[in-house]
């Protein structure tokens, strides 16, 4: 569909940074090797999952070792996910396979938070961006799945866009007709514009959500990074007592990770060497953007 690589998704963010959540930033950054050379400036890690704990399904290597050294030194270690397309269930066996030890309650996935806010919308049923095997049975209203039949498109009261495993131009497409016919709520549970997979960027459902805003008129609302309703959720975790300055977010991205840390006042650690700006000097991204993180983390000199 795009010509799919970092500049263009660069671009894309800095497109739509005017609906992003009011954040401040720090002049200048640290580059940081290990993450435990500021582990004794940082009660509480939010941790990004893809480009910090796994690219698509493969583990990266060393996360789970960090990971658990952190929580063994007793620090509270979060993920903090825009991850929407598999069911909380399906997440938390991921990433059990993959080596990690979380607990339910220290996954904080987007799917959740939009989740949440579901009950007592006036919708009664609601059309929804999933792959077949997402989960879309634990949705907690009444459903249903958006293939490639118009009708299924016009009869639902509300949608929400939740995984593009499964999503392509057709559907887009009556989507797109359908809503400006009859214009309904869009519900974002991933603002993620791109993903970092094995092979190359993917195309997640902030970027249809943009792509809808622009050609329907509709302002759809987003759950998951940068904004805040997602860190509420982890904030809630952590407790009042934490000063958030000894709060850290790490993540792979500007616009999401740091942008969404520096909003709620946490501190923020760039993951450079995976994820989105994987094998490129993050520098020129940052000095163009202005979104500066405390920390860059690189093996690289």
């Amino acid at each position: 569909m795009k010509n799919l690589n970092t500049d263009w998704a660069f671009a894309q963010y800095e497109r739509v940074r005017s609906i992003l959540p009011a954040a401040s930033f720090p002049d200048r950054w640290n580059t940081i090797s290990k993450m435990e050379e500021i582990s004794d400036q940082v009660d509480v890690f939010l941790l990004d999952a893809f480009g910090v704990l796994n690219v698509g399904r493969t583990v990266i290597p060393g996360a789970p070792q960090w990971v658990s050294a952190l929580q063994k030194k007793g620090k509270k270690v979060l993920v903090v996910a825009n991850g929407s397309s598999v069911s909380p269930d399906a997440s938390l066996l991921r990433f059990k396979e993959m080596g990690f030890d979380f607990a339910p309650e220290d996954v904080i996935a987007s799917r959740n938070v939009l989740g949440n806010t579901l009950k007592g919308r006036e919708q009664k049923l609601w059309g929804v961006m999933l792959a077949s095997n997402g989960g879309i049975e634990q949705v907690p209203v009444n459903t249903v799945h958006l293939g490639e039949n118009r009708e299924d498109f016009d009869r639902a009261e509300g949608f929400i866009l939740f995984g593009t495993g499964e999503w392509n131009k057709k559907q887009q497409e009556l989507l797109v007709a359908s809503l400006k016919e009859n214009p309904r709520p869009v519900l974002v549970g991933n603002p993620d514009i791109v993903a970092p997979r094995e092979n190359g960027l993917s195309l997640e459902p902030g970027w249809f959500a943009h792509d809808i805003h622009e050609r329907c008129g509709i302002k759809p609302e987003f759950f998951g990074k940068p904004f805040t309703n997602i860190y509420e959720h982890a904030l809630e975790r952590v407790g009042p007592e934490v000063d958030r300055q000894r709060i850290v977010m790490v993540g792979d991205t500007l616009h999401t990770d740091v942008w969404g840390g520096a909003a709620i006042g946490a501190k923020t650690v760039l993951m450079a060497d995976y994820g989105l700006f994987a094998g490129l000097d993050v520098v020129p991204f940052i000095e163009a953007s202005g979104i500066v993180p405390n920390w860059i983390m690189t093996s690289r000199s």
